[in-house]
């Protein structure tokens, strides 16, 4: 049986670490077919705020990045030969952010996500624990931000768009002022969907904006 918690009542505590685990064990995910596409994964990070309100992980990518610059992401990356999915989201987490975690801190995996790109994005739930320390590596990431759970529950996220490119709708979470795009706004919508409402909604259908293609 899926849980679920209201968002506003989401603080970063045993309750909420014990409803995520059981959430996301229970969600039964989809893995697509590598087909030629390169391996990445994400880490979809649950965190506290100073408010102790539970958080995911959102970057701003350095603008001196040769591709995707100045775009928001998750922490990630591809995934090197002989590696897991989730170690490989664990290192890049710790290289763009500095935080340090082991496999136990793997709640469990979302959906691959294949990109316009050529990467086949691999979603890994996180657990951070409560004393959390996040300095950003200047040479890939610019900002770093945590951002309550409760901002993916209001009204206007998420918003769906056409595009005459496709016939997919485009997905976009206004967050932080902006507009967050595919992958990063499936990943993230998935993740709210799953782990907050315990609701297997897909997400492989959203379109990405025409830039994101390249």
């Amino acid at each position: 049986m899926a849980l679920a918690m209201a968002p506003s009542a989401l603080l970063f505590d045993e309750i909420f670490r014990q409803i995520a685990l059981a959430n996301v064990r229970a969600f039964d995910r989809r893995a697509a077919a590598v087909d030629g596409h390169r391996p990445a994964a994400v880490a979809v990070v649950l965190l506290p705020d100073d408010a102790g309100r539970a958080c995911f992980l959102l970057t701003r990518r350095a603008a001196s990045l040769r591709t995707h610059a100045r775009q928001w992401a998750l922490p990630g990356g591809r995934v090197n030969p002989g590696e897991s999915a989730p170690r490989a989201a664990l290192r890049e987490m710790r290289e763009e952010v500095g935080l340090g975690l082991g496999d136990d801190a793997v709640l469990g995996l979302l959906d691959d996500y294949p990109t316009r790109s050529g990467f086949v994005i691999t979603p890994i739930v996180v657990w951070s624990g409560t004393h959390v320390t996040l300095v950003p590596n200047p040479a890939e990431v610019a900002s770093i931000h945590r951002i309550p759970l409760g901002e993916l529950d209001k009204p206007e996220v998420p918003r769906l768009v056409s595009i005459p490119e496709s016939e997919r709708p485009v997905i976009q979470l206004p967050l932080l002022g902006s507009l967050i795009h595919a992958p990063t706004a499936a990943v993230v919508f998935q993740a709210r969907e799953v782990v907050i409402h315990g609701r297997p909604t897909r997400v492989d259908h959203f379109e990405q904006p025409v830039w994101a293609w390249r």
